[in-house]
This record gives structure tokens, C-alpha cells and sequence, in this order.
């Protein structure tokens, strides 16, 4: 079957470049590899996608894309905000240390994006903290939590969590043996703690 027979979508070149990421690695996986796999010329690639960095950019975003969902299932449940803004951060941990450990290659690549691709990561971390933003939103709503800024709110708790959650960081931790979990609960508890006390922006002197 050659090209103009068989159709190849984008979903089906990003899971046959996955596989052979994760078998190979990025660097040893090749345009040609893919198409071989698809059982299409490497040629046939080039419609869907410009270049290999840019089917490496797209496994990327997959996952991003999967963080995001997991993420964002604790705005829809029920209980306090405190518990789900816990559970929210805990799943993403988990997610990041689990690629680390069980899909390293996987792990590699998202890591290299985050230090190539700034702008990847830009639009990720909107993406992230404005999550972050709606689960406060909903606390200070329901008079769980008292902010009198909530865009800032979520500002601090993305950068509280961010070793916890950046895949170098986990890495890191993982390597290190550090009681990184429980480290995370208490930094999310200690947030959450000042919220529900009662956090007032406007009160924090400006710099000079």
C-alpha cells in the first residue's frame, strides 16, 4: 500500500513516535523510524508535521494536555476547597514522578522542552495557574477562604508547588530520597491555612 492509499492521521504518527520514543529514545528516533512503523515513507510525515522537533513538541503537549485534565477534575468534585486543592497537586505530582520512574524517556524529552521551549511552557503555566485560580475562585465563594486577590493567590500557590511538580525538581528528589510527599502537604497546607485565615494583598508594603 503505498501513500495516497493508506491515510495516516497526526494522532496515529504521535503514537507510533511515543512507542519508539520510549523504546529508543528521542535522539535515536528518526523521521524514517516513524514512517516505518506507520508503513509510510518518512514523506508522508512531512503533511502533518514540519519536522521531527515538532512531533517531539506534540508528545509534549499530550501529556501536558493530560496533566491539565487531571487537574482540572477536582473543580467539578465535591468537599472543601483545602482537600481538593491538596488532591489537585498530589495527582499531578504523582503523575510527574510516576513518568519519571516508569516512562523515563517520556520523562527526558518533557524535560528538555522545559528548558528549550519557553513558550511551551508559558502557555502551560497560564493554562495551570489559571486552574489554580478557578479552585481558589470557588473557596473564597463558598466562604471557605477569604483573598482579596485571587489571580495573586493562585500566583503563589504555582510557584509554592512548583519543585514538587517541575520534572527536574522531581527528578531530583526522587534521586535524593527526599520526603518530597510529605514536603508537598505541608506546603499546600500551609497555603491553604493562610487562606482560610485570611490573606490580604493589598496590605503588603511596596517595594522601594
Amino acid at each position: 500500500m503505498n501513500d495516497k492509499q493508506k491515510s495516516i492521521s497526526s494522532d496515529t504518527i504521535l503514537q507510533a513516535a511515543t512507542a519508539l520514543v520510549r523504546r529508543l529514545g528521542e535522539g535515536k528516533t528518526s523521521m524514517v523510524d516513524i514512517g516505518k512503523a506507520l508503513g509510510v515513507s518518512h514523506a508522508a510525515l512531512y503533511r502533518l508535521y514540519p519536522s521531527k522537533s515538532a512531533i517531539m513538541d506534540a508528545i509534549v503537549r499530550q501529556a501536558m494536555d493530560d496533566e491539565a485534565e487531571l487537574a482540572s477534575k477536582w473543580l467539578e468534585r465535591d468537599g472543601p476547597a483545602a482537600d481538593r486543592m491538596l488532591s489537585m497537586i498530589l495527582d499531578i505530582h504523582h503523575r510527574k514522578r510516576s513518568r519519571f520512574s516508569g516512562d523515563r524517556e517520556i520523562h527526558d524529552l518533557y524535560r528538555r522542552i522545559m528548558v528549550e521551549r519557553q513558550d511551551m511552557i508559558r502557555v502551560y503555566a497560564e493554562r495551570m495557574t489559571l486552574l489554580i485560580e478557578t479552585l481558589i475562585t470557588q473557596g473564597v465563594e463558598r466562604g471557605e477562604w477569604r483573598v482579596s486577590d485571587v489571580s495573586v493567590a493562585a500566583g503563589v500557590v504555582r510557584d509554592g508547588v512548583t519543585p514538587f511538580i517541575h520534572p527536574q525538581f522531581v527528578a531530583l528528589a526522587v534521586d535524593a530520597g527526599s520526603p518530597v510527599e510529605d514536603q508537598l502537604r505541608a506546603m499546600v497546607t500551609t497555603l491553604t491555612k493562610a487562606f482560610e485565615a485570611g490573606v490580604d494583598y493589598t496590605a503588603i508594603p511596596p517595594r522601594h
